[in-house]
């Protein structure tokens, strides 16, 4: 198992590396290029995604389970279906309500997440 290359056309999931993304998650890395990333994050009950920000814009399609999201000093509980976008340099983080996954869009590439 390993993290994709840059701009490798095919991604096999089994081939994808799980990395810790903190307590209670798992991140896989998976397509990218260098401007344009696509993350997968597994997420246990309770687990949180504390408040941040990066130079990225990032949208997120929750695949399973719910979430409380902060995005710029609001909360909504999300859940399987919807998006949220967090423009780059907007504050946000979660606390997993409900055990899932949550698909992140980044660009450009999160090149931290592949040091």
């Amino acid at each position: 198992m390993q993290i994709p290359e840059t701009g490798q056309r095919w991604v096999p999931y089994a081939d994808t590396l799980p990395q810790s993304g903190g307590e209670g998650v798992t991140r896989r890395i998976l397509a990218h290029s260098g401007g344009l990333m696509c993350v997968e994050n597994t997420f246990e009950q309770g687990a949180v995604g504390a408040l941040h920000s990066h130079p990225h814009t990032q949208i997120t399609y929750v695949l399973s389970g719910s979430f409380s999201f902060t995005i710029d000093g609001e909360t909504r509980v999300v859940r399987a279906g919807d998006t949220l976008l967090k423009e780059n340099g907007v504050v946000h983080g979660c606390t997993c309500l409900e055990a899932g996954k949550l698909l992140d869009i980044f660009t450009p590439a999160r090149e931290d997440f592949l040091a």
